[in-house]
């Protein structure tokens, strides 16, 4: 089986890299066409995969294509694919905002499509990916792109109507997560803990205190009152948070993500 890829960027990378930590696939089996030579030639040395500059080679090879990259370049580079993708090929979208009615327009054909929203945790295995399956998808293959998908995380089936709010809650949520630990470690260092530590602590925290939502199945208001002691630190800086409008901040921005979702 080989799988290609269209796009080696960030996102493509993590899904590569968890694959093959995963040993579901050699390199080998693996194939890539990104724009630029600098691109091309990184991913071939990290990876050790296959690489090429012409999306059309890329499409005609491979058995899984995985379509990787930003929305705004789809209609030109489904124009340039779609006359050499198989019938039988699974193709899988991995683009914010482009509906499985609009990909399958753009080829001008039925296609046998799995739209899909990951995101960059991936790369450490501990991804978290929505899928949407096409009517021409078999049960086989499906498990086969399941199979994959779960190479680097969690993998949630969908309704197509709740993608947007999925890239809200996972797709760009780790860039929320990572501000919310650089800040934290920017308050460390301010009273006088150095930086590596400060980074290490907080990003420890945050993997603990997610692992505790996940493993304990406890609400996580339960498990933030059993940190706020009457009178103690943890109530004093939730207060502050609060005063702040963390939550509505929170809010806030994963609705305007989830509408720039729905306006691409």
């Amino acid at each position: 089986m080989k799988i290609g890829f269209i796009g080696l960027g960030n996102m493509a990378g993590a899904m590569i890299g968890g694959m093959l930590k995963r040993k579901l696939v050699e390199p080998d089996e693996i194939i890539g066409s990104a724009k630029t030579q600098a691109t091309l030639k990184r991913s071939r040395e990290t990876y050790g995969i296959e690489v090429s500059d012409d999306n059309a080679v890329v499409a005609a090879a491979a058995d899984i294509l995985f379509l990787a990259v930003k929305p705004v370049f789809f209609s030109e580079v489904i124009a340039e694919i779609k006359a050499a993708v198989r019938p039988q090929t699974i193709v899988i979208s991995i683009a914010a905002g482009k509906t499985m009615a609009w990909i399958e327009e753009a080829f001008g054909r039925e296609i046998k499509l799995i739209r899909c929203m990951p995101n960059t945790p991936a790369l450490v295995l501990e991804g978290c990916t929505a899928f949407v399956r096409g009517g021409l998808v078999s049960d086989a293959e499906m498990e086969a792109a399941e199979r994959l998908l779960s190479a680097f995380g969690t993998v949630w089936e969908v309704p197509e109507r709740m993608m947007d709010a999925v890239v809200g809650v996972s797709g760009s949520s780790p860039a929320y997560v990572f501000m919310f630990i650089e800040a934290m470690a920017d308050a460390a260092v301010l009273a006088g803990l150095p930086r590596k530590q400060a980074y290490a602590m907080a990003a420890q925290s945050v993997l603990g205190s997610a692992k505790m939502v996940l493993e304990t199945g406890m609400h996580p208001a339960e498990l933030k009152d059993m940190v706020c002691s009457p009178g103690g630190t943890t109530i004093e800086a939730v207060k502050a948070l609060e005063e702040g409008g963390m939550r509505a901040a929170v809010m806030d921005a994963m609705q305007a993500c989830i509408e720039k979702s729905r306006s691409l």
